[in-house]
């Protein structure tokens, strides 16, 4: 199987980028990216026009998304009895925040195979040759 075909068929490889080789595929996966940033983001040139920037920024913001949400969970039962939040919206947050861990674990693993596409690069990092 081709190597185009391998990632789109990937559950991860994300609905709203069209698959590599196709018209346009390139422009859907710059702006699922983009869409994935803060709005702020999208004015600053020398990230929008350069597919490698792009890439690593979203990488680093899923991190620290990430980061963030492992916070709040681990720290859900301690903190929040403290503020004065009932327990049955304390186990709704804990659901809320394992649910968003995932999720950005998908986007994640989305943002891997598309920017190995993107980049030119077979899975694990390798350049094409």
């Amino acid at each position: 199987m081709p190597q185009t075909a391998a990632l789109t068929r990937s559950p991860d490889w994300p609905l709203q980028v069209k698959a590599p080789g196709t018209h346009d595929w390139e422009r859907s996966a710059k702006r699922w990216l983009r869409d994935l940033l803060p709005a702020r983001y999208g004015s600053y040139v020398t990230l929008t026009r350069h597919p490698a920037l792009l890439v690593r920024h979203v990488q680093l913001q899923l991190q620290h998304e990430m980061r963030a949400v492992r916070a709040a969970l681990q720290t859900s039962r301690v903190e929040l009895p403290a503020i004065g939040v009932s327990e049955t919206l304390i186990e709704n947050s804990i659901r809320m925040y394992a649910m968003e861990l995932e999720q950005l674990g998908r986007l994640s693993r989305g943002v891997r195979l598309v920017s190995e596409a993107l980049l030119g690069r077979a899975p694990g990092g390798r350049p094409r040759y």
